[in-house]
C-alpha cells in the first residue's frame, strides 16, 4: 500500500475506535464517553445513535479476517462470534451539550465495514 493509503486508512481505523471501541462503555456512562471522546454526527451535531463494542482492539479487528463477508457489499464483514454492544440514544441538547439516556446492552452479531483488512466503519443492522 502507498504511504498516503496506508496513512488514510490508519486515521480511519483511529476514528473507528474512538467512536465504536469501549471494553468498559456501560450503560450508565453514554453521555460522559460520547462527550468526552468528540463522537459528532458527519453535520457536527450531536450524534443520533452510537453504539460501543465492549471489546478488545484485537478482536473487533479480526472481525475483518475471520467473519463472513456480505454478499451484498463485498467490504461488510459480519462478526463468526457475538460480541456485546451498549447502544446509546440521543434524548436532547445541542453539540456539545449532548444528553443520551441510558444505554441498552444487547448481545449481537456485529458488521464492520473493512479496508484492507482494518475496520473503518460500524453498520447498524
Amino acid at each position: 500500500l502507498k504511504v498516503y493509503m496506508r496513512t488514510h486508512i490508519m486515521r480511519r481505523y483511529q476514528k473507528f475506535l474512538n467512536q465504536h471501541q469501549g471494553p468498559f462503555v456501560n450503560v450508565e456512562t453514554c453521555t460522559s464517553e460520547i462527550r468526552s471522546r468528540n463522537i459528532v454526527s458527519e453535520t457536527g451535531d450531536c450524534k443520533p445513535v452510537n453504539s460501543f463494542i465492549r471489546a478488545g482492539e484485537g478482536a473487533i479487528a479480526a472481525v475483518c479476517s475471520g467473519g463472513t463477508q456480505l454478499y451484498y457489499n463485498r467490504n461488510l464483514f459480519q462478526s463468526g462470534t457475538p460480541f456485546s454492544v451498549v447502544t446509546c440514544r440521543l434524548q436532547s441538547g445541542q453539540w456539545p451539550n449532548c444528553e443520551y439516556y441510558r444505554g441498552r446492552l444487547s448481545t449481537r452479531y456485529i458488521v464492520l465495514g473493512c479496508e484492507h483488512g482494518w475496520p473503518v466503519h460500524y453498520q447498524v443492522m
